[in-house]
C-alpha cells in the first residue's frame, strides 16, 4: 500500500476511528474508556491505600480496609467535625451579639424619636389677630426641610457601583451549617463506627516461596474450608464471628444448611455472613461497572 493510501483523506465516509481520534485531540466531547484488569484493585487490597492488607478489617457492607488506614481516616473526620463545630459556634455567638446590638439600637432610636416628638410640642398659644401670610411663611420652612430629607433618602438609595471603590458591594461571609457528627464510610457513604469494623483472617496459600513479595504473587489466599484459590473472579464472604474468608459457593452448599461456622463451630445468622466487595476481572460478565468517563465541553451545532 502506498503512502497516499495509508493517509487517505478523500473518503466519503467519516469512520468511527477517525471520529474518536478527532474527539480525543480536539478537547471536546465526553471521553469513555474501558478499564482493564491492571486498573482494578484486588479483592484483598485496602479501599483507601490500594495495597494488600496486613491487618484487614471489613465493614457490614463488605468493603475491606487496612486497620491503620481506616482508623486514620476516622480520626481525621472527627478532627474536621470538631473544627467545623467550633466555627459554627463562633458564628452563632457572633450572630446573637449582632441581634442584641440591633435590638439595643432600635430601642435607643425609639427613645430618641419619642424625645424629639415631645420637644417639638409648642405650648405657646396662637395669636388669632396675626395675618395669614405670617402663618404661611412659618409653614414654608417645614415643607422645605421635608423635601431636603426626601432628597437625602433618595441619595442614600443609590445602586452600588463596581467602578467606584466607595460604592463597591461587599461579599457577605458564607453562612455555615451545623456539621454532622457522624463519620461516613468513604466507599458506601453510610455511617461508620469503630464497632462496625470486624477483623478478617485470610488463609495463606501453602507456598514455599518466601522470597517473592506478597503483592507480586498471583495466588495469595485460599478458602478456609475448601482450600480453593481466591481471586477477583471468585465471590468471597467473611464469617463475622471468626473472621474466616470462604467462597460463596462454600456458603451456599455447606454453611447455609446448618448455619454453623466450620472453623469454630459457632452458630451463625444472616448478618454474620458478609460478602466481600471485589474488583472486576476485565470481563463484561463480571457484573462490575468497568467503564470510566470524563465529561468535557460540548460544541453545539
Amino acid at each position: 500500500m502506498t503512502r497516499h493510501g495509508r493517509n487517505c483523506t478523500a473518503g466519503a465516509v467519516y469512520t468511527y476511528y477517525e471520529k474518536k481520534k478527532d474527539t480525543a485531540v480536539s478537547g471536546y466531547g465526553t471521553q469513555r474508556a474501558r478499564l482493564s484488569k491492571d486498573s482494578i484493585k484486588d479483592f484483598d487490597c485496602c479501599c483507601l491505600s490500594l495495597q494488600p492488607c496486613k491487618e484487614p478489617v471489613v465493614t457490614p457492607d463488605g468493603f475491606l480496609y487496612e486497620k491503620e488506614a481506616i482508623l486514620e481516616y476516622i480520626l481525621h473526620q472527627k478532627c474536621e467535625t470538631v473544627r467545623k463545630t467550633k466555627l459554627y459556634e463562633k458564628q452563632k455567638k457572633k450572630k446573637s451579639t449582632e441581634l442584641q446590638e440591633l435590638a439595643k439600637a432600635e430601642k435607643e432610636s425609639k427613645v430618641k424619636a419619642f424625645l424629639a416628638k415631645e420637644g417639638s410640642i409648642i405650648s405657646k398659644p396662637l395669636n388669632p389677630f396675626a395675618p395669614k401670610s405670617a402663618a404661611a411663611s412659618a409653614e414654608e420652612p417645614a415643607a422645605g426641610s421635608s423635601s431636603s430629607s426626601a432628597k437625602a433618602n433618595l441619595h442614600d438609595k443609590q445602586l452600588p457601583s463596581f467602578w467606584i471603590p466607595s460604592l463597591t458591594p461587599e461579599a457577605k461571609a458564607t453562612e455555615l451549617k451545623k456539621p454532622d457528627k457522624n463519620v461516613y464510610c468513604p466507599m458506601s457513604g453510610r455511617p461508620l463506627r469503630l464497632k462496625d469494623l470486624y477483623a478478617v483472617k485470610f488463609t495463606a496459600v501453602n507456598d514455599r516461596d518466601t522470597k517473592t513479595a506478597l503483592i507480586s504473587k498471583q495466588e495469595r489466599f485460599v478458602c478456609a474450608v475448601t482450600n480453593d484459590v481466591l481471586s477477583n473472579s471468585v465471590p468471597c464472604a467473611v464469617l463475622r464471628p471468626s473472621g474466616a474468608v470462604v467462597t460463596m459457593e462454600c456458603v451456599e452448599r455447606l454453611i447455609r444448611k446448618d448455619m454453623i461456622d466450620p472453623t469454630t463451630g459457632e452458630a451463625l445468622s444472616e448478618k454474620d455472613i458478609i460478602q466481600l466487595q471485589r474488583g472486576g476481572t476485565g470481563f463484561s460478565g463480571s457484573g462490575v461497572a468497568l467503564e470510566a468517563q470524563e465529561a468535557r465541553p460540548v460544541m453545539m451545532a
